[in-house]
């Protein structure tokens, strides 16, 4: 009955493409199990064999998510297809996939493999605020997966439990605990991979097109916030800073990624506004003026129709937790 829903969800998604936003979205789009997950959570980590419940050999559709993931293999045994290319999922293995990209899991044996999951809000708030400066391979459309070592890898293990660990409790101050965490997780990944670093698809003219436009987004976006422009680009303007026609752009983008330029922009400026609204010395007017709106109320009817709730009431949000 499981694997009819799942092809049920597949062909609908092929007249429509679904991209879930959490982890929860997803196992709910597959029919699998939703126990050991919550809707409103940004940030995930579980082992995979306490998450999955399914008799193995488990093979997942393919699916294209909407947030980033790292899966941390110690044992466990299967293959994966990230953006059509196939790797094998061997012990003592990191990897790495970002927003966008189609990927199957299949899985025949599972001891411990530790899947992480965030989006960009998430990191903005709780990691870092100039989180693709500092960590520019989070950019990277395909990475091959990393092999750190033995060594090295129980460091990665020692830090992933610890975040699981953190995950699990009910400090106040979970999400800044785990932020922090996660900032020391990263720079591991950076110092011990970044310098070595080889992405796959360097040379394929779509994916330099991508990887370009989400720097540029990102580059205008940290100008925007630091005051060093006050002018918004649109679709039409990142398609020029490419020598591009906009519909090859907005084509280039949407088949890569899942996504046209109008809401990478869109979910660029909620991110942003988001992150802004947790300094509670802005105001929702300068914060509307900072990220190109003319009238705060254009500002507060954008995010209440992209975040379901005011500006007034996710900055409330944010001070109790």
């Amino acid at each position: 009955m499981v694997e009819f829903r799942a092809f049920m969800v597949l062909l609908i998604m092929s007249r429509k493409e679904f991209i879930p936003e959490t982890l929860y979205e997803l196992y709910k789009s597959l029919g699998l199990p939703l126990d050991l997950l919550d809707p409103r959570d940004e940030f995930t980590i579980h082992n995979v064999k306490d998450l999955l419940h399914r008799e193995l050999p488990y093979t997942s559709p393919s699916y294209r998510p909407n947030f980033f993931n790292f899966l941390f293999v110690k044992d466990a045994h299967g293959r994966c297809t990230i953006d059509g290319m196939a790797f094998d999922i061997e012990p003592g293995t990191i990897y790495f996939t970002n927003p966008g990209v189609y990927r199957t899991f299949g899985w025949r044996e599972i001891g411990e493999a530790y899947l992480v999951t965030f989006n960009e809000s998430y990191l903005k708030e709780n990691v870092h605020r100039e989180i693709y400066s500092e960590f520019p391979f989070l950019l990277t459309e395909t990475i091959r997966p990393l092999r750190p070592g033995v060594g090295p890898f129980s460091e990665f293990e020692r830090l992933y439990l610890q975040i699981h660990e953190e995950q699990r409790g009910d400090s106040p101050y979970k999400k800044k605990i785990i932020g922090n965490l996660l900032v020391v997780l990263l720079l591991k990944i950076k110092a011990t991979f970044w310098n070595d670093y080889n992405p796959i698809y360097e040379g394929n003219r779509s994916s330099q097109i991508v990887k370009t436009f989400k720097r540029d987004l990102e580059n205008h976006f940290r100008e925007l916030v630091h005051g060093k422009t006050d002018k918004t680009l649109r679709a039409s303007d990142y398609a020029g800073l490419q020598n591009l026609h906009p519909s090859y752009l907005n084509n280039v983008i949407k088949s890569k990624t899942g996504k046209p330029v109008t809401v990478w922009i869109a979910e660029k400026t909620l991110s942003e506004a988001r992150s802004l609204l947790q300094q509670p010395a802005v105001s929702v007017k300068e914060i509307a003026y900072t990220l190109g709106f003319a009238e705060s109320t254009h500002f507060s009817a954008f995010f209440k129709k992209h975040a379901g709730q005011s500006p007034a009431e996710y900055r409330k949000q944010c001070v109790k937790a």
